[in-house]
C-alpha cells in the first residue's frame, strides 16, 4: 500500500488550486481549453495560473523566511494589498538586520 506524501509546495494550496492543477494537466496545459472549461477569458485563466505560480514560489521561500512567506501569501490571496505587504516585509527586514 503506497504512502501518501504531500509535497511541501502543495501544503498551502486550496482545494480549488489542486482542482485547477488537475484540470490543467488533463488539458495538456492549454490555457485556451482551461478558459473554455471555466467559461472565462484567456487572460482570466492566465491571471489565475500566475497567482498559483506565486503561491508555489512563496511556499518554496517559506523555508528561508516563514514570516515573509506568510506576508506574501496574504497578499497573493488578497487578504492584504501589495503595498502593505511591501511595508511589512521592509520593516521586518530592518528589524532583523538591526538585531544581528
Amino acid at each position: 500500500m503506497p504512502i501518501n506524501i504531500v509535497p511541501e509546495w502543495m501544503i498551502n494550496l486550496d482545494d480549488e488550486d489542486i482542482v485547477f492543477i488537475k484540470k490543467f494537466l488533463l488539458v495538456s496545459g492549454s490555457l485556451k481549453e482551461m478558459a473554455k472549461q471555466y467559461d472565462v477569458t484567456y487572460p482570466t485563466v492566465r491571471l489565475r495560473l500566475d497567482k498559483l505560480i506565486q503561491k508555489i514560489q512563496i511556499s518554496e521561500d517559506a523555508n528561508n523566511e516563514p514570516y515573509i512567506a506568510l506576508i506574501k501569501r496574504l497578499a497573493v490571496n488578497e487578504k492584504i494589498d501589495f503595498d502593505t505587504a511591501k511595508i511589512l516585509i521592509s520593516e521586518y527586514k530592518k528589524t532583523n538586520w538591526e538585531a544581528e
